[in-house]
């Protein structure tokens, strides 16, 4: 078999001539010296009302070599940027906008300048692991222009979802909110995961407050909290995309998370993320209402 390279015209009138003789696909391949692939690609591509015709072909073939882009590696850093201005409801033509004037990743990271940040690296192992109670991703989700957010914190074994609702995304704002909504667990906090946000800045005072580890995701890592941003996505669906989320009540805060921690789980052997976060503690009372 040659190495690979274009069909060429003369290839063209070949294969229109043993396809007008009966030949089968594999043996005009055979006749090239192609991959049989090389052949059903070739028909496909370029076969026309009247059926396979060689110039035809071969111009087609000209015409989409001319005209075709060349594809973009979608790196780690790529899909991680995407997939953050998805969270702001940027469009996919202001990303593609906005990534041409940006500037590469590496050079000027401003949100990986936390102070004191620990890194995800020196978690504890059994965190992943995901055997005990007491392991909490936390991320903001944004509201419509960036008005408003909602804190969502994830336990991750359960799954349990606590939610609270902060006007303007300050790291005084967020520390707040966060240690409000968790202090009541506080006994079943061990750690805490966050992406590099500068909302997430005053971090050690969480730590403190709640008496956990704080630790911090690589940046533009986001498979790092991978359970977190799954339940976000959970949440999008009663808190859309064009939602101003500075006036979000607690009620429907609290609906939103006994929907989710009332939900059945396949991964969780079709228990609810309540059922499995209770039982594993000696919390028994009947609801988690927010903040209690």
């Amino acid at each position: 078999m040659r190495q690979y390279q274009q069909l060429t015209e003369d290839d063209r009138i070949e294969i229109y001539a043993m396809k007008q003789a009966g030949k089968p696909q594999r043996t005009i391949a055979q006749r090239l010296a192609v991959h049989p692939s090389t052949v059903s690609r070739e028909l496909a591509r370029n076969t026309g009302q009247r059926g396979y015709r060689p110039k035809q072909a071969h111009c087609r073939a000209q015409q989409r070599r001319q005209y075709a882009r060349k594809a973009v590696k979608m790196t780690p850093q790529t899909i991680a940027y995407i997939e953050s201005q998805i969270r702001q409801e940027h469009s996919p033509e202001q990303i593609a906008g906005h990534k041409k004037k940006r500037k590469r990743y590496g050079k000027h990271d401003f949100r990986g300048k936390i102070p004191n940040r620990v890194g995800i690296e020196q978690r504890p192992q059994i965190v992943a692991a995901k055997k005990r109670i007491g392991d909490w991703e936390a991320d903001t989700i944004i509201g419509k222009y960036h008005r408003g957010a909602v804190i969502s914190a994830v336990e991750r074994k359960s799954q349990f979802t606590l939610l609270g609702q902060v006007r303007h995304k300050t790291a005084a704002a967020v520390q707040q909110q966060i240690v409000q909504r968790l202090h009541p667990q506080r006994r079943r906090i061990h750690t805490i995961t966050t992406d590099n946000g500068r909302e997430f800045a005053d971090h050690k005072t969480i730590a403190d407050k709640l008496q956990a580890k704080f630790y911090f995701a690589q940046p533009y890592q986001a498979w790092q909290r991978g359970l977190n941003e799954q339940v976000n996505g959970l949440i999008r669906q009663y808190l859309p995309k064009q939602t101003d989320l500075r006036y979000v009540t607690d009620d429907q805060l609290r609906f939103i998370m006994d929907r989710l921690n009332h939900r059945p789980r396949k991964t969780l052997g079709f228990k609810t993320p309540y059922e499995v976060f209770c039982n594993s503690s000696r919390f028994k009372t009947t609801r988690v209402a927010l903040g209690s």
